[in-house]
């Protein structure tokens, strides 16, 4: 966010400066806005995920969740929304991440404060206990 911010001030001194760059500080003001931070949630039944108060949200059931890996990104993968050598990246802030592979195969990252917390929640969520005869 602070990225953002900063980038947000440049190009409003620069809109002061040339006058054209108006909307463009706009558009980014509400980018920053509407991708300020993102919610993790994880119930019984699903893992959800969304930016700002609910702006873009991805629901995946925690039955198609088949492992979580703590991984770390790189300043070259950035942060947004965005397809990676790891599957769809949702990250804003950070270089710590959760890789969530489905059962499926497909995976996707997302971004955490708490990237081990995550990880092992997801894990222990996600343990069926074994069904004996």
């Amino acid at each position: 966010m602070a990225g953002l911010t900063a980038v947000a001030l440049v190009f409003a001194v620069l809109s002061i400066a040339f006058h054209g760059l108006i909307a463009g500080t706009i558009a980014l003001i509400v980018v920053a806005f509407l991708f300020r931070s993102m919610t993790i949630e994880i119930s019984d039944k699903e893992l959800r995920w969304y930016f700002g108060s609910g702006f873009y949200s991805k629901r995946v059931p925690m039955d198609e969740v088949a492992s979580a890996e703590v991984v770390q990104t790189s300043f070259m993968n950035g942060w947004g929304i965005h397809y990676t050598p790891r599957g769809w990246l949702y990250n804003v802030s950070g270089f710590d991440a959760v890789c969530v592979t489905l059962r499926n195969g497909k995976r996707f990252c997302l971004g955490s404060d708490e990237p081990e917390e995550l990880a092992k929640n997801l894990a222990t969520r996600n343990l069926k206990p074994e069904t004996r005869n």
